[in-house]
């Protein structure tokens, strides 16, 4: 079963607000490439129509657009999603996953094309500042 954290990007707002997918919204999203549109529905807002942008995989590799296929590939790169060269004419050789969204995908990156009645804001409120954040346990180290 896939488990998705879902990053939807509002641009009128410059927001963005993160959807856990779990279950069958998840496998409605299994086989979608990068740059198609698919209903919000799966990710709880109706009305919305959302465009998959990007993601990374579990083990944190992006996601690249002009690569076909769900597999995870070394490829000879000299720009764009996933590097950025310090000077003109460098190539580099880096692990890259392709555009196909499969159950290997931690985290997918949307945008939003189509709003609903409802506005994001409402859906997603904002966390108060009374609220906790998960809290992490940091370990130091005597030396």
């Amino acid at each position: 079963m896939a488990d998705f954290r879902v990053v939807v990007s509002d641009s009128k707002t410059a927001q963005a607000y993160q959807v856990a997918i779990t279950g069958a919204a998840a496998n409605k999203i299994i086989g979608k490439n990068i740059g198609d549109t698919i209903s919000g529905e799966a990710l709880g807002l109706s009305g919305y129509t959302i465009k998959l942008t990007g993601g990374t995989d579990k083990d944190g590799f992006p996601m690249r657009p002009d690569l076909p296929g769900p597999a995870r590939r070394k490829i000879l790169i000299a720009g764009g999603v996933g590097y950025h060269p310090k000077a003109d004419g460098v190539r580099k050789r880096k692990s890259m996953r392709g555009k196909e969204i499969s159950s290997d995908i931690a985290q997918i990156n949307a945008v939003v094309v189509e709003y609903g009645e409802k506005p994001l804001i409402e859906v997603f409120p904002p966390k108060k500042e009374g609220e906790k954040k998960e809290e992490t346990l940091q370990v130091k180290r005597k030396r």
